[in-house]
């Protein structure tokens, strides 16, 4: 079967709805609302502040305004299409309670906060608060998961203890369009150890592909386990969208002697982890994304229970809280993950997060169609039904934009002629993917300019230079209609830039750059990353 194949379910499922919606086609208003109406996730929704429409072209909109000397208008108060979830995930509603909750016992105990609450949750604890549901999450045991610090200086806690690089094993391994912060966390661990930076092993696509094929991975790992110390990949790939094999990439780098740990950040409360019975070694992630705990919410990171006894770096919010507050001379870790903390974690971003993860739990209840059909129960998987609902909402998205007259296969782009067209990026297999699809533009140029255009017509993605928009369907607040009118803005925004260009020159103008510097799939990067 055909990785585009892999979407026919869906396709039954939505050509079985279409009479009952009274739809004609997939990009009918009346399927999507149909579809809406009997989403059993679709209450939880409005538990979510989204940004209005206005709010993401102020200056346009306001200049739009005062030139038709019209005051502000009711529709354009509506909430905006955010389908930028995978980048900052919106506010849930409750969080600027429970932060106040939080302010008021500060202001009204002070210290005695710590460890008389109002609230029940008392800051000599707060971290505990959380650590259960994000178990839950990544799949592993409470004692394997800790909240704590930023993704990056997680990354590096967890290195400092993992990568014990020797002259015959000192590589580390990673995929070559790794998010930036990561590469230098690598490359710097590289050089604390005085190797050379060929002591870096990037795993790229093959010529003409954008994503990394598993077996081309486990293949390397075969070929140069010997000498790799750490095998550490983003779990699903930020700029792409691919969700690697994270089971087959443990099982064979173990296999061969090698640490194998996974930066889960666009990952955790996106796609199923299973971090434990993977057999992964230490895993670490942000929750500001998927996990909708605010800008720089807090992080978490995962330590296999099997590494209890690893050295690592010591700080007092680890050690054994029975003497933590005696201040003992002599560092006693806490079991776990735990004994992997420094400092006492910020309370308003622990809570901040805690107030998303509630919201995890509440959604839990309702069951996948593999256990009771979206029925309401006691518990389920806690990404059961919301995995379902994902995998069905980018997969309609996915039918919507290969059917827009703009798109082109991956194996036919970047077409020869100048004209405005795109592709998907992302694995067209819903297995390997989470919610999140990467478009990437032709001419890449025309990437800047349509989505402003997206902007203006109240669909928020996010952008990645030189060519790529990311539009990320969240099962949790996104609907059935959000992925419609993104896919129809699109349209128009692609439309527009065509008929600007062919007005403006600028057609003639990239057919000549394209000319003398041709652009190849599967290597186009970030500025400052190229292969």
């Amino acid at each position: 079967m055909q990785a585009s194949d892999k979407n026919a379910p869906l396709k039954t499922r939505l050509a079985r709805l279409l009479a009952a919606s009274g739809a004609v086609s997939l990009a009918d208003p009346k399927l999507a609302s149909y579809l809406d109406s009997n989403d059993p996730l679709g209450p939880f929704r409005a538990q979510f502040s989204f940004p209005k429409k206005r709010t993401l072209w102020p200056d346009a909109y306001r200049a739009e305004m005062e030139a038709r000397g019209e005051a502000d208008r009711d529709e354009d108060a509506t909430e905006c299409v955010y389908l930028a979830g995978n980048s900052l995930g919106l506010m849930p509603r409750r969080t600027p309670e429970m932060l106040s909750e939080e302010l008021s016992v500060w202001s009204a105990s002070g210290v005695l906060g710590h460890m008389d609450h109002a609230y029940g949750r008392p800051w000599i604890k707060i971290d505990e608060t959380v650590t259960p549901i994000l178990a839950e999450i990544v799949g592993a045991k409470p004692s394997e998961v800790a909240c704590m610090g930023s993704l990056t200086g997680n990354l590096h806690t967890l290195f400092t203890s993992f990568y014990r690089p020797t002259p015959q094993r000192h590589k580390i391994m990673f995929e070559g369009k790794a998010f930036p912060s990561d590469a230098y966390a690598f490359a710097s661990h590289i050089a604390l150890h005085d190797y050379p930076p060929s002591s870096l092993l990037p795993v790229y696509p093959r010529s003409g592909e954008h994503n990394i094929r598993t077996e081309d991975i486990l293949r390397l790992i075969e070929e140069e386990g010997d000498s790799i110390a750490v095998i550490c990949f983003g779990a699903v790939q930020y700029y792409s969208g691919e969700w690697f094999d994270m089971e087959a990439i443990t099982e064979a780098g173990r296999a061969k002697g090698c640490i194998v740990g996974f930066d889960c950040a666009h990952a955790v409360g996106n796609v199923p982890l299973e971090l434990h019975d993977w057999g992964v070694d230490f895993a670490c992630w942000c929750s500001y994304k998927y996990l909708n705990s605010g800008p720089g919410g807090i992080a978490g990171l995962f330590v296999h229970e099997r590494w209890e006894d690893r050295k690592r770096l010591h700080g007092w919010w680890g050690h054994d809280k029975a003497t933590r507050f005696a201040m003992p001379a002599n560092y006693a870790p806490l079991p776990g993950a735990a004994g992997w903390q420094f400092s006492n974690p910020s309370v308003l971003d622990v809570v901040a997060l805690l107030s998303s993860l509630q919201v995890f739990q509440e959604a839990s209840r309702v069951l996948p169609r593999a256990l009771a059909g979206g029925q309401i129960s006691g518990r389920g998987p806690i990404l059961g039904a919301l995995r379902e609902k994902s995998m069905d909402l980018t997969g309609y998205l996915e039918l919507l934009l290969t059917s827009n007259p703009y798109y082109r296969a991956p194996s036919s782009f970047p077409p020869s002629s100048p004209s405005p067209a795109f592709t998907i990026i992302t694995p067209l297999d819903p297995s390997r993917r989470g919610c999140q699809l990467s478009l990437l533009f032709h001419p890449v140029e025309s990437m800047d300019w349509i989505f402003d255009r997206l902007r203006e017509r109240g669909v928020l993605g996010d952008e990645r230079r030189p060519g790529v928009i990311r539009f990320a369907p969240v099962p949790l607040y996104n609907s059935w209609s959000d992925v419609l009118q993104a896919a129809q803005a699109l349209e128009e925004a692609i439309k527009a830039y065509e008929e600007w260009s062919r007005e403006s020159g600028e057609v003639g103008e990239v057919a000549q750059a394209l000319e003398e510097t041709r652009i190849r799939p599967g290597v186009v990067e970030d500025e400052g990353l190229r292969q």
